[in-house]
C-alpha cells in the first residue's frame, strides 16, 4: 500500500529542509575555517610585510575583528587574490612565476603581497557621492586622496559600525573625528584651509551640546553631508548659499516654513545673493544661543552688528530699492541709545520687525504694518494706542518723510544757530570782562555783602546736585560711548534712575520755588529784585565801554546786575521747557493720548537742545562769573556762606 500523497510531500519537504541547512551549515564552517586560518598569522603580533625597505604592520587583533562591522565578511570576498592562490590561478601580487614576498619573522605562505579591493566593491551607493566630493580630491602629491574611508571610518579591519558608541562616526563622535584633520594646522593649511572651524564650532551651541551628551544637536555631517562632501561653490552643496535655509531646516522644520515665507525667504527663492541665509545672523560654526551676550543675535548685537551688516550699506539700497539710514536712526533714537548703554530689554530691530518671519510693512501680516503697529508697540508700552502710528519711526530729518520729521528739522535749525549765537555772545562778553579786570588786578574790589540767605542758598544746592546729575545721566545716554557713560558704570538702569530722581528733585524744587516767590516776602522781595527793567540795558551797554576802555569809571549795578538777572530767567525758561519735554518723554503712552507719535519726536529733539544750550551756558557764563572771574577767583562763596 503507498503512502497518501500529503505525507510524501511532507517527507519531501523536510528532506529539503535538511538539505538546507546542512548545506549553510558546511558553508559557515568553511567560512569560519577560512577566518581561523587568515587569523592563525596575522592574529600573532609582530608579523610584518616588508616591501621597498619599508616594514608594514599585518597584525589583526582577532577580538576587534570579531566586534567590527566587517565581522560577517568573508577574509577573501576583500583579498580575492588569497582564494586564486588556492586555486592555482596567478594573482596581482605575484612578480613572476615561483617568486614570494621578501621573508619576515613569519613565513609568508602568499607569492607576493595580496591586493585589498576598494570599498566601493561593496559600498557601491557610496562611491558616486564620494567620487564627487572634495575628499576625494588628490592631494599634492597626487597618489591618494585627501581624506579616504579608512580616515574617517577607521582602519578596515576594527572599524564599528556607526550605530555602535565607540565608532568613530558615532553621532557624537564626529566633530572629534573631522578634527583630527580639520582641527591640524599642518594638515588642513595644504588645502588653503583653516583650523578656526573646527574650534569655533566646539565654542557653538551645537559643539557644547554634543559634549553634553546630546545625540541631536547638529554635527559636521548635518550641514556638509557625509561622502559627498562639496565646497559651498558647488550648487549640489547643502552650505551653498541658497541651499542654506534648506539645510539649516532638516533640524529646525518649523523656523524654515515661517523663514521661507518671510522677506528674506522670498527674496532667496528669487536668487537674490544679498539676501541674507540662516548663516548670516547667526554664524557658521561659531553659532551661539540668543541668550549668550556673545551670540551674533543677541539683544546686544542685533542693531550694533548683524542687522547693519545689510541695511546699513548703501549695496542693498542700490541694487533692491531698500532704504538706507534705517539703523543709523534706530541708533540715534532712544531705544538704539539705551541699547548701546547695555540695556537688555530696550526694543532693537527684531522687537518690532520680528525674527524670521520678517515682513514689509505693506503685508497685511507684518508686525509693522500700519494695523498692526498699536499691538506691537503695545509689548513694552502697555495701552499704546493708535497715535503710536501717527508719524515715522526711523526718524530721517534729512529726507522730511511726514511732519514730524520736518518738525525735528526746524529744531535743529532754530537751537544750533541759537547755541551759537548766545554762547558766542557770553564768550565775547566774558573775554572783555575778564581782561578788564586783568588789568585792575591789584584794585580793591570792595566789602563783601550778603548775598544768599539760607533759605535760597539751600534752593541753590538742591539746583545745582540735580542740574549736574540731570546733565550726566542725560548725555551718558546720548553718547553712550562717551566718559559721561563710564561714570555711571555704563548701565542703563543705573543711568534712568539717576536721572529720573534727579528729575523729581528739580521738579519738586521748581514747585517749591514758585511758593517760594508767591508766598513768602522774601520771595516777592527777590522776584521784584531779579525783574527786567531798561536801566539793565543801559548797564550791559555801559559796561562795555567800560570794558573797551582803558580808563573811565566803572558802573554801578543795584541788587543783581543784568548777568545775575539773565541767568536767573534763562534757568527759569529752561526748567520748564526740560521738564515739560521731559515729562512727555517719561509718560510716553500717556502723553500719545494726545500727542501723535511725531509729538514725541518733537519733544525728545527740544529735550536734547535746551539741555545742550543750559548745559554750555553754565559752563561758559555761570562757573566764568563764579570761579574764573578774577573778581572772585578762586571761587564765589556766596552759595555756601551767603
Amino acid at each position: 500500500m503507498r503512502p497518501p500523497f500529503h505525507r510524501v510531500a511532507k517527507d519531501g519537504i523536510k528532506g529539503w529542509l535538511f538539505g538546507v541547512v546542512m548545506l549553510l551549515a558546511l558553508g559557515w564552517g568553511s567560512t569560519q575555517a577560512e577566518e581561523k586560518a587568515c587569523l592563525d598569522c596575522h592574529g600573532k603580533k609582530g608579523i610584518l610585510q616588508e616591501a621597498g625597505g619599508k616594514r608594514a604592520g599585518l597584525y589583526i587583533r582577532p577580538q576587534a575583528f570579531e566586534e567590527s562591522a566587517h565581522e560577517s565578511v568573508d577574509c577573501v570576498e576583500c583579498h580575492p587574490d588569497a582564494e586564486k592562490e588556492a586555486s592555482g590561478e596567478p594573482t596581482a601580487g605575484e612578480t613572476g612565476p615561483g617568486q614570494r614576498a621578501p621573508a619576515s619573522p613569519f613565513q609568508s605562505p602568499h607569492a607576493g603581497p595580496l591586493r585589498a579591493l576598494p570599498c566601493r566593491s561593496c559600498h557601491e551607493e557610496v562611491e558616486p557621492l564620494y567620487t564627487r566630493s572634495a575628499h576625494q580630491k588628490r592631494n599634492a602629491t597626487g597618489k591618494k586622496p585627501v581624506a579616504g574611508c579608512q580616515d574617517c571610518h577607521g582602519e578596515v579591519h576594527t572599524l564599528l559600525a556607526a550605530e555602535e558608541p565607540r565608532s568613530k562616526v558615532y553621532r557624537s563622535a564626529i566633530p572629534q573625528t573631522c578634527g583630527a584633520c580639520h582641527g591640524e594646522r599642518f594638515v588642513v593649511e595644504k588645502a588653503g584651509l583653516s583650523t578656526r572651524p573646527f574650534f569655533s564650532y566646539q565654542k557653538s551651541v551645537h559643539g557644547e551640546a554634543v559634549k553634553a551628551g546630546s545625540l541631536k544637536a547638529a554635527v559636521c555631517t548635518d550641514c556638509h553631508n557625509s561622502h559627498d562632501i562639496e565646497p559651498p561653490s558647488s550648487t549640489r552643496s547643502p552650505i551653498f548659499h541658497f541651499n542654506i535655509p534648506r539645510t539649516c531646516g532638516r533640524c529646525h522644520a518649523a523656523i524654515q516654513r515661517v523663514y521661507d515665507g518671510s522677506i528674506h525667504g522670498q527674496a532667496v527663492a528669487r536668487g537674490i545673493s544679498q539676501s541674507p541665509v540662516c548663516t548670516d545672523c547667526h554664524g557658521i560654526h561659531l553659532i551661539k544661543a540668543h541668550i549668550d551676550p556673545t551670540s551674533s543675535v543677541a539683544a546686544q548685537a542685533i542693531a550694533r552688528t548683524t542687522c547693519p551688516q545689510c541695511h546699513e550699506g548703501g549695496r542693498l539700497s542700490e541694487e533692491c530699492g531698500v532704504a538706507g539710514g534705517r539703523v543709523s536712526s534706530y541708533l540715534d533714537s532712544y531705544h538704539g541709545l539705551a541699547g548701546r548703554l547695555g540695556s537688555k530689554t530696550a526694543a532693537n530691530c527684531a522687537s518690532c520687525h520680528g525674527v524670521h518671519g520678517i515682513l514689509p510693512s505693506t503685508h497685511p501680516a507684518s508686525t509693522i504694518a500700519p494695523r498692526n503697529l498699536s499691538r506691537t508697540c503695545g509689548r513694552c508700552h502697555p495701552g499704546a494706542n493708535a497715535n503710536f502710528t501717527l508719524g515715522k519711526v526711523h526718524l530721517l530729518p534729512e529726507e522730511a518723510q511726514d511732519i514730524g520729521a520736518r518738525l525735528v528739522g526746524w529744531v535743529a535749525r532754530i537751537y544750533l544757530p541759537l547755541i551759537g549765537l548766545v554762547l558766542g555772545a557770553m564768550l565775547l562778553h566774558n573775554f572783555l570782562d575778564f581782561r578788564k579786570k586783568l588789568s585792575l588786578r591789584w584794585a580793591h574790589w570792595g566789602p563783601t555783602l550778603v548775598r544768599l540767605s539760607r533759605q535760597q542758598r539751600a534752593q541753590h544746592l538742591i539746583l545745582m546736585g540735580s542740574f549736574f546729575a540731570l546733565a550726566l545721566s542725560g548725555f551718558a545716554l546720548k553718547f553712550p560711548d562717551s566718559g559721561f557713560a563710564w561714570v555711571l558704570g555704563s548701565s542703563e538702569l543705573v543711568r534712568r534712575v539717576i536721572h529720573r530722581v534727579a528729575a523729581f528733585f528739580l521738579t519738586f524744587l521748581a514747585l517749591y520755588h514758585l511758593g517760594y516767590v508767591a508766598l513768602t516776602g522774601e520771595g516777592r522781595e527777590v522776584i521784584r529784585d531779579l525783574r527786567f527793567r531798561i536801566r539793565d540795558l543801559r548797564d550791559l551797554v555801559r559796561k562795555l565801554r567800560y570794558d573797551l576802555r582803558k580808563n573811565g569809571e566803572r558802573p554801578k549795578f543795584g541788587r543783581f546786575n543784568y548777568v545775575e538777572k539773565s541767568e536767573y530767567w534763562a534757568a527759569v525758561w529752561g526748567i520748564v521747557v526740560m521738564m515739560i519735554t521731559g515729562f512727555v518723554l517719561w509718560f510716553e503712552t500717556e502723553a500719545m493720548v494726545f500727542l501723535p507719535r511725531w509729538g514725541i519726536d518733537v519733544a525728545e529733539a527740544i529735550h536734547y537742545y535746551e539741555a545742550l544750550l543750559a548745559t554750555l551756558a553754565v559752563v561758559v557764563w555761570h562757573l566764568y562769573h563764579v570761579i574764573f572771574n578774577p573778581e572772585v577767583y578762586p571761587m564765589n562763596w556766596s552759595w555756601w556762606d551767603g
